[in-house]
């Protein structure tokens, strides 16, 4: 006989959301250096962690590649991307070096060889010992606002990150107003309350 608590307790998953960063301390690639990032550097800024699961594989690159291209909009924003992969910092500049697409990435590459971040995350994949497509944002008080995970053989779409950003940054200084589907900067918000219940 099933053992509902037993089930619900087994596969209950448990959010991320409004959970805060833990400590963390980590090497990285950034533009041609090694060097330690940990959690004080994400304080009073919004901050994008990009899981993938290995350098020098396939969709990973593009994926990678098409941060890159939008890297200079989210600095616009204030938002800095770290990419987040198990190899280590060595890796990261082996394949910067030998990729074109790679050499593009002005972004921190952190690097996770333990599985800490991943675990934290909630993305590492054990018998593997690599991480799920993983994308969380994160806000100035270190609070996680957005929290996706992904099978691996599914690419993601750097534009949606870019909105979903945006909606983020947009509530935050707007707190009475929410983002519909497929809103944009400029585009109408709604205001939750009675009047709108059943009219939309």
């Amino acid at each position: 006989m099933l053992n509902r608590k037993l089930f619900i307790k087994e596969y209950t998953m448990m959010t991320l959301i409004n959970t805060k960063v833990p400590d963390f301390k980590a090497q990285a690639y950034h533009n041609d250096n090694f060097k330690e990032v940990t959690q004080a550097d994400l304080k009073g800024k919004w901050s994008i962690f990009f899981f993938y699961p290995a350098d020098f594989t396939f969709v990973c690159p593009t994926e990678l590649g098409d941060m890159a291209d939008k890297y200079a909009e989210f600095q616009k924003m204030g938002v800095e991307v770290y990419s987040v992969s198990t190899d280590t910092h060595f890796t990261h500049k082996a394949w910067h070096d030998a990729s074109e697409t790679i050499k593009k990435i002005k972004y921190p590459m952190l690097a996770d060889p333990t599985g800490h971040l991943s675990r934290a995350f909630g993305v590492h994949i054990e018998e593997a010992g690599l991480a799920y497509r993983g994308t969380f944002l994160i806000d100035p008080e270190g609070k996680i606002k957005l929290a996706e995970v992904q099978d691996n053989g599914i690419g993601r779409n750097a534009d949606e990150l870019l909105r979903k950003t945006q909606a983020a940054q947009f509530i935050a200084t707007h707190p009475n107003e929410v983002c519909p589907a497929k809103w944009r900067p400029g585009e109408k918000t709604l205001k939750p309350g009675l009047n709108l219940v059943g009219k939309i």
